[in-house]
């Protein structure tokens, strides 16, 4: 039932199950690529969604990413798990660029860390829709997957 394509671009890591990035960085030592973390965030006013997808070691400063979006200052939040099973249909810890492919109304915008896919990284490692494993797929090839469901990114500069 699984499509050997779409593994054939993956590169799996050991099936650990972690909840935050600082549990899973020790398993990932001398992976050849970037580490991403996910942020699933809403406008408290307007009720935009957005995914946040920046490297690891990135700070995302929300008020600097609202108005960088149009959100007014101070209304752009996290949202509750509640909407991310709805919009996703991933829990929390589980956020990732993937879960887009359910995401069929394209009510949930994409933020891409440009260094995820501008880098130079061989790799870009995330969730693939579960907290219990890791998978690394080419920038390219991630780019090719955001196209194919129809989310085209807002490329941002993190620090």
């Amino acid at each position: 039932n699984s499509n050997p394509l779409l593994y054939a671009l993956l590169e799996k890591s050991n099936r650990i199950t972690v909840f935050t990035v600082e549990e899973m960085m020790p398993h990932l030592q001398g992976v050849n690529g970037a580490v991403t973390k996910n942020l699933f965030l809403k406008d408290k006013k307007k009720k935009g969604l957005w995914l946040v997808s920046a490297r690891h070691d990135r700070q995302v400063n929300l008020n600097d990413l609202a108005k960088k979006l149009g959100v007014e200052s101070g209304n752009l939040c996290f949202a509750d798990e509640a909407a991310m099973l709805e919009k996703l249909k991933v829990g929390q810890g589980c956020a990732t660029a993937l879960a887009l492919l359910f995401n069929q109304g394209h009510s949930v915008k994409l933020v891409l860390d440009r260094d995820l896919v501008e880098g130079g990284h061989k790799m870009v490692y995330f969730h693939p829709m579960t907290n219990a494993a890791i998978m690394g797929l080419r920038p390219d090839d991630l780019l090719c997957f955001l196209k194919e469901t129809g989310h085209e990114p807002i490329f941002k500069c993190f620090e």
